[in-house]
């Protein structure tokens, strides 16, 4: 059984979790479409489709689900003219039978075991949490204790009680040292803990790469032109224009063979005359020149970081401010090349030369040397220091576990290893009848594939929709083995041609049958939970109380433990299928039952929230008015039209009601009454024998309210009266039945 549903990020639910916790063997959900309905349906049918929301299901036993929602219709009944076959057992082989219910049985004694056990090793591993934290607190008071005097031996386990516990069972297995007096452990930390520095890491040095090589590159000093013997050749050389040619060249093309300047159509020997002077040497040359910018930018942009994070290591040997200056003389050189070389890729022919950046390398250089020889001297000098707090760290440590703690962890390590070898014995057990489980579960779809079959489903489903008269197709096998079809009584596919009605209600009878068996030989004796989602959504009415009377049907089976469902989950945002649904004559109308839960969904700023109620949340007008009927303390000026108010409200929805056929039944004045009761049948006025004076005397009352009784009865919807009149319903006597 499901104990628990979080829904966080899928859909319209935010990040903070929707939670429906304490779930129970009946669960009502009510929202209206698009609240969210459906999420939650699709989350109990597929947990590993979400990542954020999660079913957590009672002892960790997960049972099968069965949905009924949009995705049901849409795999079952719009994607083939075929349907999957719904297996049943048979009923011509008691022995098999009684086989498959043994084993049964035995798997729920030993799911029983299971949600016992696992509710045991909650237990334990509860119990071996307090004892970890017990312990942990325990460990941390002395760190508290002695932080004063020793916290340079606790240093990297200060900040977290887990830590600091975890070193100290560490410490208590491996540390090998001679406990020594507290008041010599805190006289020798006056001085080894003193204000003394630890070791220091040397400086990396600098890396200058290929730098100092791009300024003696011989493309720098190379005036790049054209090709030399083109006939255009010796009037760019003689206007020295060759970079604004190559510039022009660009626009040129893409005008079409006019001079983008003079607007004139040149030639096409022109054309190539320019193709031909900026032949392949001048564009390899232009490439070392954009190389080789690409390249300089690179390696001093990773010089510049070199220098900026030995800037920011903060070492105290290091001339910090004297490195900045470097830097920022640096950093001038390496722009001015920049610029540099940006010239002489916008005008190839210029010669130019790079500011020369080793003499500063160099310097930047001598001063990370200078600091690293001053870090190994101090390094040296506190080599044995260092020695001395390792040494003086481990006999403190020491010191806490075999005297401040021993008695604690001594207790510890007793209570801790007996609770570990329980939980692992448990967890074996749990295993062991997890195992002892599927072995038997294997068994049961064995012995069912050789008496299930899919027959029955047909003749059910058959026999129900002709006794509700859908009499223009039925189900029959398909030509595919194992599988149904819907037929016309010609023997044609129906699938295409249902209406909207008989497709709700041959999907509602296949799911329902469903339910009491499997779409495989095996599976039919699996514990299932059930979930249905708005069943009643397209329905007309009259379909609306049959599909209302087979849910509860089903429900009535958990309640007396019959058959193989668990847990139901019925989800809708129908008020009148709600309401009939929920019905229970036991339960009072302020509390719920042990055995059921109610939640409302509502979409607030876009968003789904749930809430859980104490009682049936739906409250609606039509529960108002008959709250009136079912009180003794009527007012006699309105209950004549309390009562019309209801006719009109269910029986409108019903649809196709014939007022005068159903007070066709009675005689004399019981026949006015029931005219009277009908009057909004015309055109929602009243009837002209409202008009007829009939005295409000308590003798009349009491017969209006038999009247209005009798029409549900003659209708066929006794039920719903007696349901909506709860408590106050009397079963009535021979004698005071009106014919």
């Amino acid at each position: 059984m499901i104990e628990s549903i979080s829904l966080a990020e899928d859909a319209t639910y935010g990040t903070t979790p929707e939670v429906m916790c304490g779930l129970s063997k009946f669960n009502y959900i009510f929202g209206s479409n698009g609240t969210g309905k459906t999420t939650i349906s699709r989350v109990i049918d597929n947990e590993g489709l979400s990542t954020t929301s999660k079913v957590t299901w009672k002892g960790g036993i997960k049972l099968k689900t069965m949905v009924y929602n949009r995705d049901f219709v849409e795999n079952n009944f719009n994607q083939s003219s075929e349907m999957k076959g719904v297996f049943t057992l048979g009923e011509n082989n008691q022995d098999i039978f009684d086989q498959i219910q043994t084993i049964k049985n035995d798997c729920d004694c030993i799911d029983k075991d299971i949600v016992s056990l696992n509710s045991t090793l909650e237990v334990k591993r509860s119990e071996l949490k307090d004892l970890d934290e017990e312990i942990k607190n325990k460990c941390w008071d002395q760190k508290i204790k002695h932080d004063a005097k020793l916290k340079e031996a606790f240093s990297g386990y200060r900040s977290s009680q887990v830590l600091f516990m975890g070193n100290i069972l560490a410490e208590r297995d491996s540390n090998t040292e001679i406990v020594e007096s507290l008041s010599d452990l805190e006289e020798k930390a006056e001085t080894v803990f003193g204000p003394t520095k630890d070791k220091e890491d040397p400086i990396d040095t600098i890396d200058t790469g290929d730098l100092y090589s791009y300024q003696s590159k011989s493309i720098l000093n190379k005036h790049v032109f054209g090709k030399e013997d083109i006939d255009i050749a010796e009037m760019i050389k003689k206007l020295g224009n060759s970079d604004w040619v190559k510039q022009g060249q660009s626009y040129y093309q893409v005008n079409e063979g006019f001079c983008p300047f003079c607007q004139q159509k040149t030639t096409n020997a022109f054309a190539q005359s320019l193709n031909d002077y900026f032949d392949k040497t001048f564009e390899t040359d232009i490439k070392s020149i954009r190389d080789l910018i690409v390249n300089y930018k690179a390696d001093s942009e990773n010089l510049k970081k070199q220098i900026e994070q030995i800037i920011t290591s903060s070492s105290g040997f290091l001339d910090i401010e004297k490195i900045k200056e470097k830097k920022k003389l640096l950093d001038s050189k390496i722009a001015t090349n920049i610029q540099r070389l940006a010239a002489k890729n916008k005008e190839p022919s210029r010669s130019i030369t790079l500011e020369s950046i080793s003499d500063i390398c160099s310097e930047i250089i001598t001063i990370i040397n200078e600091a690293n020889t001053k870090i190994n001297c101090h390094n040296k000098t506190i080599t044995n220091l260092k020695q001395e707090k390792i040494d003086l760290t481990a006999k403190v440590w020491k010191y806490l576990i075999e005297v401040e703690l021993k008695t604690d962890l001594s207790n510890y390590k007793s209570q801790s290893d007996a609770l570990a070898k329980a939980i692992d014995a448990i967890s074996d057990n749990i295993k062991e009848k997890e195992n002892i489980r599927t072995a038997n579960i294997g068994k049961i779809r064995t012995l069912e594939k050789q008496i299930t079959s899919i027959q029955p489903t047909i003749d059910s489903i058959n026999s129900i929709m002709k006794s509700y008269g859908f009499s223009g197709f039925r189900l029959a096998k398909a030509s595919t083995e194992n599988y149904y079809k819907l037929v016309r009584t010609d023997g044609d596919d129906a699938m295409n041609t249902l209406s909207e009605g008989e497709k709700a209600f041959i999907t509602i009878l296949y799911f329902y049958h469903l339910l009491k068996g499997s779409n495989s030989e095996s599976g039919t004796t699996a514990d299932r939970v059930v979930v249905f989602d708005d069943p009643v959504s397209s329905l007309d009415s009259d379909i609306l109380f049959v599909v209302s009377s087979l849910i509860k049907g089903i429900c009535e089976e958990v309640r007396e433990d019959k058959g193989y469902i668990k847990q139901v989950f019925i989800l809708t945002h129908n008020v009148y299928f709600h309401k009939e649904v929920t019905y229970n004559p036991k339960r009072n109308s302020n509390t719920k039952l042990n055995e059921e839960t109610f939640w409302i969904i509502r979409k607030i700023d876009s968003v789904s929230k749930i809430e859980e109620h104490s009682s049936n949340p739906i409250k609606t007008s039509y529960d108002l008015l008959w709250a009136e009927i079912r009180n003794t303390d009527y007012d006699k000026l309105t209950i004549q039209n309390t009562m019309r108010r209801i006719l009109e409200s269910y029986f409108k929805l019903l649809g196709g009601v014939n007022p005068d056929q159903i007070c066709g039944h009675f005689e004399g004045n019981d026949k006015l009454i029931c005219n009277s009761l009908f009057s909004w049948v015309n055109a929602g006025s009243h009837h002209a024998l409202d008009d007829v004076n009939i005295s409000t005397t308590d003798t009349v009352i009491s017969t209006y309210l038999k009247v209005f009784k009798v029409i549900f009865d003659k209708m066929g919807h006794g039920p719903h009266y007696k349901m909506m009149m709860g408590d106050a319903y009397i079963e009535p006597s021979a004698e005071s039945e009106l014919v």
